[in-house]
């Protein structure tokens, strides 16, 4: 029986074509992650081993921009799922930054968690190429959104070293999209 904690691969895909072409959404600025490991070993916890990762990643580009979450409209990571989210928003309290009102996780959102057993939502690259490729960019030509924080979080898992007891690193890269109307 599988846990809780547990999330569901994402069979998804998405492609964004940047450009020099204007009034697009584009790139402003970007946080390249590093690698943390708070020693999470359950596999069957990917959130928890990523979430980690995301809040170093979220609270450095904070801190380096000296912006803070109000100064986005939303701010998206990848696919930490249930459990994933709620340490991610721990963490990123203990740096002083409360994301709670602005943060949503593409693996909570490609799901329809009430109807479907998902356990603690998607997983995998599928959840945030979908997402922000059909949901996000839809938001942008709309004007719904105009400055963005998204995130990919990821864990390097390997089924070897998971056998063997180690821990599961995680890491996040960030990306500020913006669009000039």
């Amino acid at each position: 029986m599988r846990p809780q904690s547990a999330q569901w691969t994402v069979t998804g895909s998405g492609a964004s074509i940047l450009s020099l072409a204007e009034a697009k959404p584009f790139i402003d600025k970007a946080t390249i992650g590093k690698i943390v490991d708070l020693g999470v070993k359950d596999a069957n916890n990917m959130g928890a081993a990523m979430a980690p990762g995301a809040a170093d990643t979220l609270c450095s580009y904070f801190n380096d921009t000296e912006t803070a979450p109000k100064d986005y409209d939303r701010i998206f990571t990848g696919d930490l799922g249930k459990v994933g989210t709620k340490l991610l928003y721990t963490l990123t309290e203990q740096n002083g930054y409360n994301i709670r009102e602005k943060h949503d996780d593409c693996g909570l959102m490609i799901f329809d968690l009430l109807r479907q057993d998902v356990h603690s939502g998607g997983s995998g690259c599928g959840c945030s190429a979908s997402v922000l490729n059909s949901y996000i960019y839809h938001k942008f030509e709309s004007g719904a959104y105009k400055n963005i924080l998204f995130m990919s979080t990821g864990a390097l898992l390997s089924p070897t070293s998971t056998m063997q007891g180690e821990s599961i690193p995680g890491i996040s890269h960030l990306i500020n999209i913006q669009i000039r109307h």
